[in-house]
């Protein structure tokens, strides 16, 4: 490799122990893990704090250094506990870098103590190039770029990335249907939160279209493989990350192996077959590139072909109790099979206990539940090489020379919490209907409008009385155009604006300085005169005051916590709508504890997730049942694709509490359904009752 060639990390993922040691006998120069807490992939082993400070340890031996995932949501209780385990983390493991989606949580390690890097995980949605300078605003150094961007896009974002500021960009792994951050499937159907690190992945489901039965939302695993060295000239991209944190050693030693070799021989034809031959021998699902290459997209979503991780070796054969495997390749003892997939009867997993060759006979054992059924899938999802379980087992000795008690004694930490601000009066609640198109439909108050990339001509006297909603995700190559669209709303009159990203305040910055660079000028040029300000001076000359900006971060922020509320705040919003998705006595207790006026979405269509991996020869429009008889639909939106439940949202029952707790804005989201959508006999409560994990 040329020595002054840009040369990212290797970033590899680590659910356990094994996998860690994998990541360090294979070269990785960071790796990312979570502890029992706090963490986005809870499903994963994970760690204890005494474990994780020895393995930080044996890595910095290695050169490799650790960040740590903290990135969930975080409720309102959720605060002093993250800032505890923040110190603690500090203290005892001392990683390189935190990783958090949550602004609140951002801003309470940081009291807590820590002073290393924090990066912005994927799930903060940090979707466009002016919203990175917000994020750097915020206390980011490094930004996780989202998957979904193209090779274009991922070089847009490092011409703009500000001055201390670096990118992080996936190479390899599982695709989530829906953009992180950006998907309430799981939460939605049952308090199970992706934002929390407990998605059920009911993405990965059977669905029924027309009598079509398929995974239609599954996706096929992310592969740049030698396309990722045409980042090798962006120096802003700091690291190469591998997803997988509840994947096996195998997996993590083969593909940080891989790319490793990828990018310190980018143009040696040799390292480039041995990689990609490592890659396919990874036991992952079947890979696609994406959107990477704009001028080749793949959808990431086979509908007709199987979904499942690992490498197909053959089918059940037999019945009963007799089923039997052939595999299609040699089984060494310790290999991990699955037999048939997570959602159908008989799913189990098989541990191989002796050597069985190509084309032999492997016994499958009864077990507890259903049987699997004849002809049902085998894949093999980790194996353990002896050459592998060697390097392994040299590093675990050098790993027990590290290892220490655990400090009995936990620090105190309660969160610094901004001042609350005044609740409104009585009767003061405004009550906003938020439409895609001005129709026929009863209206409110107020009057929300999303805003499209060419924007719609409110009636004159509401221009500047309605409320302009922006997308929840602006991806860098629609940038200019959305800033194009909030310039004429701002000349149409437009002043009250919803963001349902927090970067998105990037987009207003210009007009947020002219206003304060005019006001400035203003009083100086009083000042020179002698004057006071008085508005009675401006009524007199006929001047109209100019209307200042009136932002508010619209519910798909997320925001769910007072600390997230007051570094909203900090960038100049003047209100949050918060998120939906938290439990009746968290949205309850918020008010009191907030900086800013809040919103609640109590009625209408809340969407599962939004994507933009298209649809898979489904109509928009088109009923789709899953397995156990939930009904959704999807509706395209710009480029983008939103996913709804059949059933709406409602907590218009709870209205009145929610007033009484000192929300001044309820909000209805209109989507009409298509007509072949059966109507619901019921609606929902999001998590009003549930514990939300």
């Amino acid at each position: 490799m040329n020595q002054t060639q840009h040369r990212p990390e290797i970033l590899a993922p680590a659910g356990d122990t094994q996998s860690y040691l994998a990541a360090l006998a294979a070269g990785a120069d960071a790796v990312y893990a979570g502890l029992k807490h706090f963490s986005a992939r809870m499903e994963a082993e994970n760690f204890s704090l005494s474990e994780l400070a020895a393995l930080a340890d044996l890595g910095r031996d290695k050169g490799a250094k650790l960040y740590v995932a903290m990135n969930v949501l975080a409720k309102p209780g959720d605060l002093a506990a993250a800032g505890r385990l923040a110190a603690r983390l500090t203290r005892t493991v001392k990683p390189a870098g935190l990783i958090v989606q949550d602004l609140g949580l951002a801003d309470a390690v940081r009291q807590a103590g820590y002073e290393g890097e924090l990066h912005f995980s994927t799930l903060a949605a940090v979707t466009h190039p002016a919203g990175l300078a917000v994020a750097r605003r915020l206390g980011a150094d490094r930004v996780v770029l989202p998957r979904e961007l193209s090779v274009d896009e991922v070089k847009a974002c490092a011409a703009a990335c500000p001055e201390g500021l670096s990118l992080e960009v996936f190479v390899h792994g599982a695709l989530c249907y829906n953009v992180s951050g950006r998907c309430w499937w799981s939460s939605f159907l049952g308090g199970k939160s992706g934002l929390r690190g407990r998605c059920v992945q009911p993405c990965r489901r059977l669905y029924t279209a027309k009598n079509r039965k398929a995974r239609l939302f599954s996706c096929n695993d992310l592969s740049l493989d030698v396309l990722a060295r045409t980042m090798l000239d962006l120096p802003q991209v700091a690291a190469w990350k591998i997803e997988g944190r509840k994947k096996g050693p195998h997996y993590v030693y083969y593909t940080t192996t891989a790319y490793r070799l990828l990018r310190d021989n980018p143009g040696d034809p040799a390292a480039k077959k041995t990689a990609l031959g490592l890659l396919e021998q990874a036991l992952s699902r079947p890979t696609t590139h994406y959107r990477f290459l704009p001028q080749r997209p793949q959808l990431p979503v086979e509908p007709e072909k199987h979904t499942g991780s690992g490498l197909f070796v053959g089918k059940t054969a037999g019945g009963g109790t007799g089923f039997t495997v052939s595999p299609r390749t040699a089984l060494i003892p310790g290999d991990l099979l699955r037999i048939g997939f997570e959602d159908q009867p008989g799913h189990r997993t098989l541990p191989v206990r002796k050597a069985v060759p190509k084309g032999g006979k492997l016994t499958v054992p009864g077990g507890r539940g259903p049987a699997p059924a004849a002809g049902s899938p085998v894949f093999l999802v980790d194996r353990r090489e002896p050459e592998l379980m060697r390097l392994l087992s040299d590093l675990g000795r050098q790993l027990a020379t590290k290892l220490r008690p655990e400090p009995a004694e936990a620090p105190e930490f309660t969160p610094r919490l901004p001042k609350p601000a005044p609740r409104p009066g009585k009767g003061k609640i405004l009550r906003m209907a938020v439409v895609r198109r001005q129709g026929k439909e009863k209206l409110t108050d107020e009057l929300g409008l999303w805003l499209m990339p060419k924007p719609q001509e409110a009636p004159r006297g509401l221009r500047g009385r309605a409320w302009w909603w922006l997308p929840p995700m602006i991806w860098p190559a629609d940038e200019a155009t959305w800033y194009e669209s909030v310039t004429k709303a701002r000349r149409a009159g437009a002043v009250n604006f919803v963001l349902n990203a927090p970067w998105q305040i990037g987009l207003f910055e210009g007009f947020m300085a002219q206003a304060a660079q005019a006001a400035q000028a203003a009083r100086q040029e009083r000042k020179a005169r002698g004057e006071r300000p008085d508005p009675r001076d401006r009524k007199e000359r006929g001047e109209r005051p100019p209307r200042p900006l009136n932002l508010w971060a619209g519910p798909f922020c997320n925001t769910a916590n007072p600390l997230a509320i007051a570094a909203l705040a900090k960038l100049g919003f003047s209100g949050a709508v918060v998120s939906p998705e938290l439990p009746g006595a968290d949205l309850l207790a918020l008010p009191s504890q907030s900086c800013l006026p809040l919103g609640i979405v109590t009625r209408g269509q809340w969407p599962l997730g939004i994507t933009r991996a298209g649809l898979a020869g489904i109509k928009g429009g088109t009923p789709v049942e899953s397995p156990k008889g939930e009904v959704c639909w999807a509706r395209e939106v710009g480029g983008d694709v939103w996913i709804y439940p059949g059933w709406g949202l409602d907590l218009g029952g709870h209205e009145g509490d929610l007033a009484r707790a000192g929300y001044a804005m309820f909000i209805r989201l209109v989507e009409h359904k298509p007509k072949a959508v059966p109507t619901a006999s019921r609606f929902s409560q999001f998590n009003w009752d549930l514990e939300l994990l």
